[in-house]
């Protein structure tokens, strides 16, 4: 085999360590979630007001992300923050805002299903 037939390989490759990664990331999350929440951590389900009501964690509490901005300034910086969403794409970008208005202590649980016991 020469050179080129391998590099039609490197894409799906790739594709697959990524979301191996992400599926593995969740996982962590999901495993520490019960102790973080008994010690204080604060579960943020950044879907749609109306995603929300068709069902959430009853631990969590809906922000949804185009308010996350504003938001965060009532959010206490000291606490553990875990995010959901439908997928782990939009609580991906809630991290970013986050970090951005001096978070620390961030985790994306990725889809809000992942959060419950």
């Amino acid at each position: 085999m020469n050179l080129e037939n391998y590099q039609s390989y490197i894409l799906p490759i790739i594709i697959i360590i990524f979301f191996g990664y992400r599926f593995y990331r969740f996982k962590v999350v999901k495993n520490k979630l019960p102790e973080l929440l008994k010690t204080g951590a604060l579960l943020i389900d950044v879907r749609s007001k109306g995603e929300y009501t068709q069902g959430h964690n009853p631990q969590s509490i809906n922000i949804p992300l185009d308010e996350l901005n504003k938001e965060s300034l009532k959010l206490d910086k000291t606490k553990t923050i875990i995010l959901c969403c439908a997928s782990g794409t939009r609580s991906g970008m809630a991290v970013g805002i986050l970090k951005k208005n001096g978070f620390k202590n961030i985790m994306n649980a990725g889809p809000w299903t992942n959060t419950l016991s």
